[in-house]
């Protein structure tokens, strides 16, 4: 796997594992949006710094972007559409 497609694959695979909404991660990484799809979609071509930072927001180590999925692995689901989490419909008594 090439490399920006290795970084593409782990930022998504974290990003949606923690539940977090693209936009979201891009706000509070300082990024536009639109450029955060770019980097998952192996569009574009992030710095080490931007990375870094990503890393950060998700709360991981920078090397994390750089870990080989095993064999056969899958793209992750996207999260549901409306990007907020689903929330039990049942009131707390």
């Amino acid at each position: 796997m090439k490399a920006r497609a290795l970084v593409a694959w782990n930022v998504r695979r974290i990003r949606v594992g923690l539940g977090i909404p693209q936009e979201q991660l891009a706000y509070d990484s300082g990024i536009d949006r639109s450029y955060m799809s770019g980097v998952e979609r192996q569009k574009e071509n992030p710095t080490i710094d931007l990375l870094d930072r990503i890393a950060q927001t998700l709360g991981v180590h920078l090397s994390e972007f750089f870990v080989q999925p095993p064999k056969g692995a899958t793209s992750q689901k996207t999260l549901r559409k409306g990007r907020k989490p689903t929330r039990s419909r049942h009131k707390k008594k």
